[in-house]
């Protein structure tokens, strides 16, 4: 029987997207963020990671690491723009994926814009927001 650190191994090293896709049904955390770090990941199962949730810090990190991903596609991203306004809204603070997201060209600005009017966006990150859409104009 496989163990919790088997099961990270394989999300870490894997690239065969059927076995990757599996692992997302893994109750771990750590493997969740494994295979949001690990390139092969195919975007459904991106996506399916979008809505997974441990723990403040835990979903956080894994949001930050879905809206940097390099297959995450404008399904995956807006997935993790809802889930970062939904964090947003209950208090939480994922700035550094909603910053990651101001990056992304495959959102609209005024779909990231949007996140930084929400509750519990700080003046300190709507200005980054802000500061991440400029530059992605002049680029």
């Amino acid at each position: 029987m496989p163990t919790p650190a088997d099961h990270l191994a394989l999300a870490r090293a894997a690239d065969d997207t059927a076995v990757l896709h599996r692992l997302a049904q893994c109750p771990y955390p750590f493997v969740w963020q494994a295979l949001a770090a690990n390139p092969a990941t195919a975007p459904d199962t991106l996506l399916e990671l979008s809505t997974a949730g441990d723990s403040g810090w835990n979903d956080n990190r894994l949001l930050c690491l879905l809206a940097v991903h390099p297959r995450a596609d404008r399904a995956v991203l807006r997935a993790v723009r809802d889930a970062v306004a939904v964090k947003l809204a209950e208090g939480e603070r994922p700035y550094a994926a909603a910053l990651a997201l101001a990056e992304r060209p495959e959102l609209a600005a005024e779909e990231v814009r949007q996140l930084a009017g929400l509750r519990g966006a700080s003046a300190r990150l709507r200005g980054r927001i802000e500061r991440s859409l400029a530059g992605r104009v002049r680029a």
